[in-house]
């Protein structure tokens, strides 16, 4: 009997413990992923779910996996197709007798696991956490639903009594283990959308894959030492080292958070150590904690009122969204971020809470389109942290002071050259 990896955003070799576990048992590993069609259809807010700009860094992702895996001698299998159509036939054809797939828990995931268990008999599925810095059986807390309300409550504990995972490796399987597959990797047009070349302005030129994130720590880290002014310089705007902009691997799990952490603690050990490299953990600690509030509120981080459930008068105005999506606001640094983001699929972490807060708090207008937009049209787009960050800026979330940002005096400290905003309202 043998092994399917069914890889969803864990789209890596190195440090993959679904991989692991597969590759401990007897009979032959094979991969799997699926470009399910429902990811790219049109949303009832209007927005296509996967824009242009997440699915070609995402085939760039499978593609580099796939040959990341077939050097270990591991067959991937690509399907543009329902998994609850194509599965039961692969475990059929190959003799699967276990399944091991990430841990997912947010409602299209859990609904879409569901129909795949329905249509399979007698097979084992083993699921993994293998998204966190922190593991969930490692926190200090004995239920999710006592993971604190306040990040710094969160981090502080989990800091001082948990600790990070070591990576795991695999070896090469023997050249057996390969089978016979003439899936490839579907390309754009094939995904309904048109070829396009990256923007020379974006602060994300990146190609996807694993071998692209561990170029970019190399990079990031060893090559320049950027690393060692990261704090200083994260709220930066232009160009592609402000920030470690290691996100959008994150997101696809072409990069897992323990092997950042580690690559950190290397750098700390032979370059510099200091409040800086520090910050990217206190920034992968975040990242978890939106996972953990995700586990413990499930639905509420999409619904209206968030997790507080509190009541606003929200409004949604057509004509303001499209002056928010296309930058013809009365705001300026707004309408730049707004642009960048259009034309690029990418925009700074500054520029997102700034144009977070003009929506919510300034207009008024309902998050959740907003977030839906988001959700089309980053590339580094994660379930947990968009909605966890909209739910923070629009007041029903993690923030206890419930701010709003002063967008003028933020485009005079982050912008004050005007840089930025003469970059993309030229």
């Amino acid at each position: 009997m043998n092994n399917l990896i069914w890889f969803k955003n864990d789209l890596r070799v190195k440090d993959n413990n679904s991989l692991f576990k597969a590759c401990k048992k007897s009979g032959k590993v094979i991969g799997v992923y699926f470009l399910d069609p429902r990811q790219f259809e049109t949303t009832k807010y209007g927005f296509k779910k996967t824009e242009k700009f997440r699915a070609k860094f995402l085939l760039e992702s499978i593609q580099d996996l796939k040959i990341n895996l077939g050097k270990k001698n591991i067959s991937l299998l690509i399907f543009y197709d329902l998994p609850e159509k194509i599965l039961p036939k692969l475990v059929n054809e190959f003799s699967i007798s276990t399944i091991f797939v990430q841990n997912e828990w947010t409602q299209e995931e859990v609904e879409t696991n569901e129909l795949v268990k329905k249509s399979i008999a007698n097979v084992t599925f083993v699921e993994t956490f293998d998204q966190f810095l922190f593991h969930p059986g490692d926190i200090p807390y004995s239920s999710f639903n006592k993971i604190p309300e306040v990040f710094t409550e969160f981090r502080k504990k989990c800091e001082k009594e948990s600790k990070v995972r070591t990576c795991v490796e695999i070896k090469s399987k023997s050249v057996e283990n390969l089978i016979e597959t003439s899936t490839k990797v579907p390309t754009l047009e094939d995904l309904g959308f048109e070829k396009f070349e990256i923007d020379e302005n974006s602060a994300f030129p990146f190609l996807g894959g694993e071998s692209q994130a561990l170029k970019r720590i190399e990079n990031y880290f060893f090559e320049t030492e950027n690393l060692s002014k990261y704090k200083k310089t994260r709220n930066g705007l232009v160009g592609t080292n402000y920030s470690s902009k290691l996100s959008a691997w994150l997101a696809n799990g072409s990069i897992s958070a323990r092997t950042i952490y580690w690559e950190v603690q290397k750098y700390e050990q032979e370059i510099c150590k200091n409040e800086d490299t520090y910050w990217l953990i206190f920034e992968l600690i975040w990242r978890d904690y939106f996972k953990y509030i995700s586990l413990k509120h499930k639905n509420k981080i999409f619904q209206l009122d968030g997790i507080l459930e509190h009541k606003y008068e929200w409004k949604f105005n057509k004509k303001a969204l499209h002056q928010w999506i296309n930058g013809t606001t009365h705001e300026p640094f707004v309408n730049a971020n707004m642009i960048e983001l259009q034309r690029t699929g990418f925009m700074s972490n500054r520029g997102r809470q700034n144009v977070a807060s003009y929506w919510a708090k300034e207009w008024e207008q309902d998050w959740r389109i907003a977030a839906a937009y988001f959700e089309s049209m980053l590339i580094d787009y994660d379930v947990h942290s968009n909605y966890g960050n909209w739910i923070y800026n629009a007041g029903v979330g993690n923030d206890p002071r419930d701010r709003k940002f002063n967008i003028k005096r933020q485009a005079e400290m982050y912008d004050g050259d005007e840089k930025f905003q003469k970059l993309w309202l030229k």
